[in-house]
């Protein structure tokens, strides 16, 4: 008999806006009972940090390399973590002795999957003893050792979670829209197939802060007043990420910003938004058939320009547009849950990717499991 665990995952995006707490019981397989979520946003102060980071990151070549700053913003990253988890038990009248894991996604600094190199901070050791409660961390590195891109890891929990909604018959695409875009593809005959898509909100976030202060563009409401530049949106829409037959996975920094003075605030939002859409279409265009219907989950989501250029970009092409919300799953939560029920599939040594999600030659197992 299958093994029912209590987990939490924990995750800290490529949007670099907070952690994602959510609790997931599950065996790793079918079975999932979804508890209660919870977000902590980083201050200010912390998200130039990890800015400061990505920089510090960028000329490594050893994964667990850790110059003296870098190693300072890791042990803070930890502990943050440690006190998300502890106010999360907090609230919902928890103790570590109700969980039996921790899934630790950290924060990705650097992502060069055809170098094999990724970086996630992150002690999950440090984590585990601040807790008591059993971390399982470095989900990434084990798919890379076997000739994987690393990312994306969601997959195998949108595949269980298909099982809920998709109607018989019908293809289904999960589309999570966060610094970077990554779409699950389930098809008719269960076939799964999943990679990153495009830029995601990290464009938008990086261009609004930039030129109105603000960390993202709330529901889109500075897109929604602005045109698509076209020239600008052919720019990036153009990149030979689209045209290869070869996906890959993408870093936060393989499509650079808008500069200052290339576009209006309100110009530039839009154009970024669009082109958060056209890249999901353009990417879809790799996947085996047109998906009947696309799930959106993570922030891009709540940006109601970019909702409006996806859905219509679709349906032009048959495929109907639904909102986490409106498949009855939690939009916000999904991403920590899938931390959480990754976790579980660690433990009991279950592929976390497959040969049709990241390229790895066969379905393959990860995590590192530190103990309190």
């Amino acid at each position: 008999m299958d093994v029912i665990r209590t987990a939490i995952g924990l995750m800290s995006g490529t949007s670099m806006d907070g952690i994602d707490v959510a609790l997931l019981r599950t065996d790793g397989r079918g079975f999932i009972e979804h508890g209660p979520f919870m977000g902590v946003p980083y201050d200010a102060d912390f998200r130039e940090r990890l800015k400061r980071a990505l920089e510090l990151a960028r000329p490594l070549t050893d994964r667990n390399e850790r110059p003296t700053e870098l190693g300072e913003i890791e042990h803070e990253l930890t502990q943050r973590h440690a006190v998300a988890v502890t106010a999360f038990l907090e609230r919902f009248g928890l103790t570590a002795g109700d969980i039996d894991v921790l899934g630790f996604h950290g924060q990705t600094v650097l992502h060069r999957p055809d170098e094999g190199l990724t970086i996630q901070i992150g002690d999950g050791e440090e984590l585990a003893r601040r807790t008591g409660i059993s971390v399982v961390y470095d989900m990434r590195a084990n798919d890379m050792v076997h000739g994987g891109q690393g990312a994306p890891l969601v997959p195998a929990y949108h595949a269980a979670l298909a099982g809920k909604f998709q109607p018989a018959g019908q293809a289904v695409c999960f589309v999570n829209i966060g610094g970077i875009s990554n779409l699950t593809f389930i098809g008719t005959d269960g076939r799964i197939s999943a990679f990153d898509s495009g830029p995601g909100n990290t464009l938008i976030d990086q261009w609004v802060e930039m030129q109105a202060g603000k960390t993202y563009d709330p529901g889109g409401e500075i897109g929604g007043r602005g045109r698509v530049a076209a020239a600008l949106a052919d720019r990036y829409l153009e990149s030979p990420f689209f045209r290869g037959n070869i996906r890959r996975s993408l870093d936060r920094g393989d499509f650079a910003p808008l500069r200052v003075g290339e576009a209006s605030l309100e110009d530039g939002a839009r154009t970024l938004a669009h082109v958060a859409a056209a890249s999901i279409v353009k990417s879809a265009g790799f996947l085996p058939e047109t998906p009947s219907t696309y799930i959106v989950c993570g922030g891009g989501r709540l940006n109601g320009t970019l909702m409006a250029e996806f859905s219509a970009m679709a349906e032009a092409l048959g495929s109907k547009v639904l909102t986490a919300e409106e498949a009855g799953f939690d939009g916000d939560a999904m991403e920590a849950e899938a931390w959480a029920y990754l976790a579980v599939r660690s433990l009991d040594g279950l592929p976390l990717t497959f040969p049709g999600t990241t390229g790895v030659g066969a379905p393959v197992s990860g995590g590192v499991l530190a103990r309190p």
